[in-house]
C-alpha cells in the first residue's frame, strides 16, 4: 500500500507510522499516486485569521459577526461546539455560547489572506480555481514530470507550508473530479486530508446523506426525501432516465 506522511511529507510503501519521523499522521491509498484534483478549504477561515492576528483569542471560542440583529458569518471550531454555525441568529448564537467573543468582519483582511495563499497554490499549478475567499480547486493534471513527485505529495507540501508561513490551517479533499474532492474535504475537519478514489464511491458516499451534494440544501433535502431518497445508495437505485 502507498501511503504518505502528512508531517514530514515522506512518501512510502507500507501503512502504520511513517518510518523516517514515527508520526501516525499517514494517509494510505492504493491510488493515492493517481488522484490529482483537490479541493481545498481553509478550516473557519475568518475566525482563523483573527486568531492568527490575535493571540489572545487562540484558545477563546470566537464569533465573526455584526450584533444581536446580525447573523453568523462564522465561528471556530470551539464555538461550533457549543452549535454556534454560520447563518445562526447572532441572538441564538449568544445564547448557545454567552462566553463568545464577538468579532466583527474585516473582509480586506480575509482578501488579503486570501491572495497570499493563492499565489502559493498557483507555484504548484496554473489550474487554480478559486470558489470563495477560503477554498479552491487545484487540478494537479501533467504536474508530475514538472514537480517530479504526486500530486497527494505535492498537496500535502503546500498545506504544511500555508500553515507555517501563511498561519492558517486547511483540509483537503483529493479524488479524481472536483464532485469527489470536495465531498472528500467535508469528511474530516479541521486539517483533515481525505482521499476518494473510484473504488471508494460506495464504501465511502453509499451511507451518507445527499446534502453532501454541492447545491442540495435544506429545501431540496426535504423534496428528496419525499420521495424516499435520504442517502447515496437510494440515488444509486434511481434509474437514469429518471435523473
Amino acid at each position: 500500500m502507498r501511503s504518505l506522511c502528512r508531517n514530514c511529507e515522506l512518501m512510502f510503501e507500507g501503512e502504520g507510522v511513517c518510518p523516517e519521523c514515527r508520526s501516525p499522521r499517514i494517509v494510505s491509498h492504493p491510488e493515492l499516486s493517481l488522484l490529482n484534483i483537490a479541493h481545498i478549504d481553509c478550516d473557519a477561515f475568518f475566525a482563523s485569521v483573527e486568531k492568527r492576528d490575535n493571540p489572545d483569542l487562540i484558545n477563546k471560542p470566537v464569533i465573526i459577526g455584526g450584533g444581536n440583529r446580525g447573523v453568523v458569518s462564522t465561528a471556530c471550531y470551539i464555538a461550533r461546539i457549543k452549535g454556534v454555525h454560520s447563518a445562526m441568529p447572532m441572538y441564538q448564537a449568544m445564547q448557545l455560547c454567552p462566553e463568545a467573543v464577538i468579532v466583527r468582519p474585516r473582509m480586506g483582511s480575509y482578501t488579503a489572506v486570501s491572495k497570499e495563499i493563492v499565489k502559493l497554490m498557483k507555484e504548484l499549478t496554473p489550474r487554480v480555481e478559486t470558489i470563495s475567499v477560503d477554498e479552491a480547486f487545484l487540478d494537479f493534471s501533467g504536474t508530475t514530470l514538472l514537480h517530479k513527485t504526486s500530486p497527494a505529495q505535492l498537496v500535502v507540501k503546500l498545506v504544511n507550508r500555508i500553515e507555517r508561513e501563511v498561519g492558517i490551517t486547511c483540509s483537503v479533499g483529493l479524488s479524481i473530479n472536483k464532485f469527489l474532492a470536495k465531498i472528500a474535504s467535508d469528511l474530516e475537519k479541521p486539517k483533515g486530508f481525505s482521499l476518494i478514489g473510484p473504488g471508494d464511491i460506495n464504501k465511502v458516499l453509499g451511507n451518507k446523506p445527499l446534502t453532501l451534494i454541492p447545491g442540495v440544501g435544506k429545501a431540496f433535502q426535504k423534496k428528496l426525501e419525499k420521495e424516499g431518497l435520504f442517502t447515496f445508495f437510494d440515488l444509486q437505485k434511481v434509474p437514469k432516465e429518471e435523473l
